[in-house]
């Protein structure tokens, strides 16, 4: 294990939708190993107490004797720790269900909605730097999942392609607002991406035209297919990536990596010129 620190340059991303079954841990999981293959140093922070983001990267439940529900609950700055992956240069701080009661035992604290951001910006000297840090939000928009948005920079929206995927989104664009406007004002949305595209089912171009019409440039070019090798690797304990690096799954998720470096080199580029 080693220590956490997110430094001046790292980009928190927080991966939330309130609805279930859109993709949102395959996202977490596979864009942060396209990064690490990018040659960026990535921390996955698993928030979902399901922990499938932690057993999907080979962390054992009995394995896990520092979790997210230490980092919020438990632990000074100065003991943040994080896991090795099989995937060189992918870290993460697993979940268990512990965070089941995270919302009881937060509801009186002050602080609830800081928690996480109160740990992440912990200046400590001496320890280890990332590029990114992801976290995998639960499918609903609890205290940990809000405590996600104040810490992050920006959220990115998985958002499968089906009938009420708008209107699904609708409530999380809310809440992003309204933490904009009171506990994080530079947070923003980073994107979203369609997943579960299925190009045999005319619903899913329509949906995509519908997004893209509605959201315009918030949208990744890149979608992510419907792919059994993404279901598949799961239970091999390992991203799809190296599951199945050829698979359109993984291609397309290699391909959102390098999209979101692309799209984050332009805007530091605008704001040093404006």
């Amino acid at each position: 294990m080693s220590v956490i620190e997110p430094y001046r340059k790292t980009k928190i991303i927080a991966i939330a939708n309130q609805k279930g079954g859109v993709g949102k841990t395959t996202t977490a999981i596979n864009l942060g190993t396209a990064l690490a293959a990018l040659g960026r140093s990535v921390l996955l922070i698993d928030i979902d107490p399901q922990g499938n983001a932690s057993t999907g990267l080979g962390i054992l439940p009995s394995e896990r004797s520092f979790t997210s529900y230490d980092l919020l609950f438990r632990s000074r700055p100065d003991e943040l720790k994080s896991y090795t992956t099989s995937v060189p240069g992918l870290e993460i701080v697993p979940a268990t269900s512990d965070l089941s009661s995270a919302d009881v035992e937060m509801v009186q604290d002050p602080r609830r909605i800081h928690k996480m951001r109160d740990k992440l910006h912990s200046r400590i000297p001496n320890m280890v730097k990332r590029d990114f840090i992801l976290i995998d939000c639960p499918p609903s928009l609890n205290l940990l999942t809000i405590n996600a948005l104040v810490a992050a920079d920006s959220v990115l929206v998985p958002l499968q392609c089906e009938f009420f995927a708008l209107e699904g989104l609708s409530q999380l664009m809310r809440t992003v607002q309204t933490v904009k406007a009171g506990s994080n004002p530079a947070l923003k949305i980073e994107g979203i991406v369609l997943t579960m595209f299925d190009r045999r089912n005319n619903l899913s171009g329509q949906v995509e035209s519908d997004v893209r019409e509605n959201l315009g440039e918030l949208v990744y070019e890149t979608v992510i297919p419907r792919n059994v090798r993404l279901s598949e690797a799961p239970s091999h304990a390992v991203p799809a990536l190296i599951y199945d690096h050829s698979s359109s799954g993984s291609v397309a998720y290699q391909k959102l990596a390098g999209e979101l470096l692309a799209r984050l080199q332009r805007s530091e580029h605008m704001a040093e010129t404006a």
